[in-house]
């Protein structure tokens, strides 16, 4: 049925000025305004669709994967830029002092981090996706 129809996902936020700054200068991606919101333009040609939302309640997943050639420069370069990652020490999840969890030959190194709204997003070394 949606074989042939383009797709593209979506995530509210709580403020447009604040997730404009953020994607836009803070992670560099391309903006464009548009009356609904926000589109944030990703390479590859696909797009995401950001909206405001008054009683906007942050996601407990992950909503945005960047895949990275080295996750350490990237780590890096967004700390610099002000970023803050988040760090696990659990069972289930450990990072280092860096915030990255450590694939290990077990899956991708990962780091995780929060837009200004609360939702997840990650850099992730590697390629899990064609």
């Amino acid at each position: 049925m949606f074989k042939n129809t383009k797709a593209f996902s979506s995530f509210s936020v709580d403020s447009l000025e604040k997730a404009k700054q953020f994607y836009g200068q803070v992670l560099g991606l391309e903006i464009s305004d548009v009356p609904e919101g926000l589109e944030l333009h990703l390479a590859g040609g696909n797009n995401i669709f950001v909206y405001p939302k008054d009683n906007h309640v942050p996601a407990t997943f992950t909503i945005l994967n960047f895949l990275v050639d080295d996750v350490d420069k990237a780590v890096d370069q967004l700390v610099q830029a002000g970023v803050k990652f988040e760090t696990y020490d659990s069972e289930q999840m450990k990072t280092d002092e860096k915030g990255i969890a450590r694939g290990n030959g077990k899956g991708p190194s990962i780091a995780w981090f929060k837009d200004p709204a609360g939702n997840f997003l990650s850099v992730l070394e590697g390629k899990l996706i064609k």
